[in-house]
């Protein structure tokens, strides 16, 4: 059963929407669906095309709806074509061929609508995992360490807020469906993002979250194969997520990029991102934000060791997206490679230039880069200073446990 949610349930809340205009009635039918199924299906058998059942059930509990609320005659005419009202006392197997042409786009609509801005970001992202990804209420709330009712209450405000809103349950067309990608990307890769480096909690990575957010992605790809940044997305999440089982030690702590053992790097991951990042570009519009990080991350992919990455191409790379996509966090990332490629001193004015910005107040990795650049120049007390800021920044447990042993490690350290 969970399966089948997981697999069929963004399909058959886009399909529903589609017919009733309003995602959050979408979302209650086909939930409606799934605890008809739940009823049936231990004594029944789990159907042969599960998907095409719970469709015929949610569009069933739809002309309930429809017909209870005294809705128009012909929205409901349009809801129940083709159902026969024998079909209502026990639904068959039937063919959903008539809908198949139209799937697809209900599923990007409801890529669009979920992402939609007028929605917070923390709301964009459990409306995407909900009826994306088929999480449960709990399942979100635990992998964003938050409670259960917080995450049930944003998803409340969220179907609110698209209803009041009047948002339309389409694709958008010109600028507005730029704008609306870009929201789109932002949350897969916040999702990918919580899960490759965990912003708090006793795990550094959570590969559930990793995974999830390829699935999105994929199908994403799938969906709108012309977009070049959403294959630069898939790209930079398959390659970036081929280290994950070197990101960790015995211990489950972090293993920093430069000590990780490449050997466990997932060779089939990578290629996939090479092959996500070659139909970005063949594509032929002119790099975007994912692309130029995808770029950064092949990299990595195609040194063989540590020493053999070219950090100059990387820090090149990180001008242009700079360039591209300005921002504190692009300009530390830069100092890093900045710092490798012309050595620490230069990484340091870099850091020291940005040290200010209002966005990196707070902001752990700032700390740490600058211990690290530090004590690369053999400046061990503030290296220490450093890395003891950075450790009381992160809500990570194992990050705050490697930045206190590296500051216990440098020379001086009582």
């Amino acid at each position: 059963m969970d399966a089948v949610w997981r697999l069929e349930s963004a399909r058959i809340i886009a399909g529903l929407a589609r017919l009733v205009r309003d995602v959050g009635l979408a979302e209650e039918l086909a939930q409606d669906a799934l605890v008809a199924a739940l009823e049936q299906w231990p004594g029944s058998g789990v159907p042969d095309n599960p998907g095409a059942w719970l469709m015929a059930v949610g569009k069933r509990r739809a002309i309930d709806r429809i017909r209870r609320e005294q809705r128009l005659e012909t929205k409901l005419e349009e809801i129940g074509h083709g159902l026969e009202p024998e079909a209502r006392e026990a639904p068959p197997e039937f063919d959903l061929a008539a809908d198949d042409e139209h799937i697809e786009d209900d599923v990007l609509r409801l890529v669009f609508t979920a992402c939609h801005p007028v929605l917070s970001t923390q709301a964009r992202v459990a409306m995407t995992l909900r009826m994306l990804g088929g999480l449960t209420t709990e399942e979100i709330a635990r992998a964003f360490l938050t409670s259960e009712p917080t995450v049930a209450q944003r998803i409340v405000r969220a179907k609110r807020t698209l209803s009041e809103a009047g948002v339309p349950f389409e694709v958008p067309e010109g600028p507005d469906r730029a704008a609306r990608l870009s929201s789109v990307l932002e949350v897969v890769y916040l999702i990918f993002n919580e899960g490759y480096a965990a912003s708090g909690g006793d795990d550094w990575v959570r590969t559930d979250l990793c995974q999830e957010a390829l699935r999105l992605g994929r199908i994403l790809a799938h969906l709108a194969p012309g977009e070049p940044e959403v294959h630069g997305l898939v790209a930079l999440m398959e390659i970036q997520a081929s280290r994950i089982r070197a990101r960790t030690g015995p211990s489950g702590e972090p293993v920093p990029l430069h000590e990780q053992d490449r050997s466990r790097w997932d060779r089939l991951l990578i290629h996939r991102g090479f092959a996500a990042l070659l139909r970005a570009r063949e594509i032929g519009a002119p790099p975007g934000p994912y692309v130029l990080q995808a770029a950064i991350a092949a990299c990595h992919a195609q040194a063989a060791t540590a020493a053999d990455t070219d950090w100059a191409q990387i820090a090149s790379l990180y001008g242009h997206l700079a360039r591209v996509a300005p921002s504190p966090i692009v300009e530390l990332n830069r100092a890093v490679a900045v710092g490798m490629a012309d050595g620490p001193e230069a990484g340091l004015r870099l850091v020291d230039a940005i040290a200010g910005e209002a966005a990196l107040r707070g902001y752990p990795l700032l700390p740490g880069v600058r211990g690290d650049l530090l004590a690369r120049l053999g400046r061990a007390a503030e290296a220490r200073a450093e890395f003891e800021r950075a450790a009381e920044l992160t809500r990570n447990a194992p990050e705050r446990r490697v930045l206190l042993d590296r500051a216990a490690a440098l020379p001086g350290a009582q």
